[in-house]
């Protein structure tokens, strides 16, 4: 049996961008499997977006369909960092009439549902001064969200440094194989202007290597002067102590 699903479109979008609009795609799941997803195109720049765009499901029997749940959620795309939900709907398949005739739906969307604990991570810093340098070290993670159907992920983590939401650079990890609790032990360099120091942030987004779809982001750490909380006593520890690493765990948040 194949189910058909076509996106049509969505009306009345909020804008989650700052120029007052937003980049909406649609990521689709039919659920409990969450690992092999379907996304739309992203349409830039659209709060009324079409997308007309056709998605099929094989090698369902018509009783397993029946114990999924088509969920469809609406995310702002984001070039730099994480992706912002806008809303998600869930129907139940076993709610509608699978028969050969073509069903209209127009739902509302409701608010994403809270995430769950994603994660730790320990990074290091390390201000240079003479040189202008900080050395990053991406340490471990633990007690990462699982992100595949047996219970684990493939983690890896890039690191972005940004100012004034411009990225300046950018590094990357390894990947981790089914790994929940990964040890990386990885250095970076990244060359710091002084002039840039008070305004600059690291962004470290630990992400699900998916070898058939898009890659998938667990959480986030972003540290810098602009931060607050344990992010900024991060960062204040890492100046008032030139030339001396410092560690540091992390709550993965989806900022």
């Amino acid at each position: 049996m194949v189910l058909t699903l076509k996106i049509l479109k969505a009306t009345g979008l909020p804008a989650k961008d700052f120029s007052g609009t937003s980049d909406p795609f649609v990521k689709i799941l039919l659920l409990p499997d969450k690992k092999h997803k379907m996304e739309t195109r992203i349409k830039r720049k659209n709060l009324h977006p079409i997308w007309n765009e056709v998605f099929r499901f094989e090698g369902f029997p018509h009783n397993k369909l029946l114990s999924r749940t088509l969920y469809l959620q609406v995310l702002d795309y984001d070039r730099f960092s994480r992706n912002d939900p806008i809303g998600e709907i869930e129907i139940p398949l076993s709610d509608i009439d699978l028969g050969p005739t073509t069903l209209t739906f127009c739902k509302d969307l409701h608010p994403c549902k809270r995430q769950e604990h994603l994660g730790d991570l320990l990074v290091s810093m390390m201000y240079q001064p003479t040189n202008n340098r900080i050395v990053v070290v991406v340490m471990k993670a633990a007690k990462l969200k699982k992100m595949d159907l047996i219970g684990s992920c493939d983690p890896y983590v890039k690191i972005y440094s940004m100012h004034g939401g411009k990225r300046l650079d950018k590094k990357k990890t390894t990947i981790k194989r089914r790994n929940k609790d990964p040890v990386w032990n990885e250095s970076f360099i990244f060359h710091v202007p002084v002039d840039k120091l008070r305004d600059i942030t690291f962004v470290f987004t630990v992400m699900d290597y998916d070898r058939v779809t898009q890659n998938e982001m667990i959480g986030q750490v972003i540290l810098g002067y602009r931060t607050t909380g344990t992010s900024l006593r991060h960062w204040t520890d890492m100046m008032g102590n030139p030339r001396k690493p410092v560690a540091q765990w992390h709550r993965l948040q989806l900022y």
